[in-house]
């Protein structure tokens, strides 16, 4: 197994003390009280300010994104934001929304307080079809410059590669996940040449219910009720069926029908390519790939192995080898029906 303790973790140095000094140097002062949410990628704390309510202050994983990046997500979310779309937006402070201390780049917003979706009931999955649709009407306006896309070669190629060559892989694995990986990953390529050339636009990027807060008008703050959707970290260009896969589940009738009406609604503002439907199980399957080097990749971050104590072991690998070999057969299937 490979060892990355001689990697420093990345929040070491990210102290409370560190957190309020930020915060105050951009002119919220503190009251002490600080409590730290759920958030693996980056680090994420609800402060209290005095004289104020409290505050939600994002520190960006360092050496993930550059300023250029994470400003054109902030930009996107302004823009969406303006049209009065339900999203949370950076607050504006000494006429900027990214900011630096130290060691660290970070953010400053509003909390948006709110309940997960019920996604399953019909009315909430055509409400967030509808304000999906209305982001993605905004991101046809232009593309993403410095952000990259959804695709095979991130999302795929490289995170194999890296596992192949980290070592990660139990020894007498290798070969299997190997194997697996690169026959999965051709049906993805088969998956993209069935959708043909459909149309990138910028995207939320990881657009699953723990994403979606459902608020209620009048309640902590909020001004109207549905769904507030929040964390645009993951925010690329790709197509936009991206957006809409994560929020199906259970068997094939079941994701038929939710998307049925997620569907109903999302097309009230925007069409929606049916080629797309091709490339649900092919997204389905890089997240997969992705998501086992992601968690590899931040290993020499303490909250990792604390939050995924079962990764890395054998057991873990075998499921993920029978994971791609199920979405091998799934990505030959035809795709979802829903009309």
């Amino acid at each position: 197994m490979p060892s990355l303790d001689d990697a420093p973790a990345p929040y070491a140095s990210l102290t409370p003390d560190l957190v309020l000094d930020a915060l105050a140097s951009i002119g919220f002062v503190g009251d002490g009280r600080m409590l730290g949410l759920n958030s693996y990628e980056n680090r994420v704390y609800q402060v209290w300010i005095e004289g104020a309510g409290p505050l939600v202050a994002k520190f960006y994983r360092p050496e993930r994104w550059s300023d250029a990046q994470i400003e054109e997500e902030h930009g996107f979310v302004f823009e969406l934001a303006e049209r009065e779309i339900p999203v949370v937006p950076p607050l504006v402070a000494a006429k900027r929304s990214l900011h630096s201390f130290q060691d660290f780049r970070f953010a400053v917003y509003p909390r948006q307080s709110g309940r997960a979706p019920e996604l399953a009931d019909s009315d909430t999955l055509q409400w967030i079809g509808r304000f999906i649709a209305r982001i993605h009407a905004v991101g046809t306006l232009e593309r993403f410059a410095a952000r990259p896309a959804v695709d095979v070669d991130s999302f795929g190629h490289e995170p194999r590669s890296f596992l192949l060559d980290s070592e990660f892989l139990p020894p007498d694995l290798v070969a299997a996940y190997e194997s697996v990986s690169a026959q999965a990953l051709d049906g993805v390529m088969r998956c993209f040449d069935r959708a043909g050339d459909v149309a990138s636009l910028r995207l939320h990027g990881d657009c699953h219910a723990g994403n979606i807060l459902w608020a209620e008008a009048g309640v902590a703050g909020a001004m109207q009720s549905g769904p507030h959707f929040v964390d645009f970290d993951d925010a690329r260009n790709g197509p936009a069926i991206q957006d809409l896969w994560m929020l199906l589940s259970g068997e094939r009738g079941d994701q038929e029908q939710q998307l049925r009406e997620v569907l109903a609604g999302y097309e009230q503002f925007r069409a929606f390519d049916r080629r797309e439907l091709n490339l649900v199980e092919g997204l389905r399957t890089l997240r997969l790939v992705h998501y086992a080097a992601w968690i590899a990749r931040r290993w020499n971050d303490p909250a990792f192995p604390a939050a995924f104590p079962w990764f890395n072991t054998q057991r873990y690998w075998q499921d993920r080898i029978l994971e791609l070999r199920e979405q091998v057969a799934l990505m030959d299937e035809a795709p979802l029906d829903v009309d």
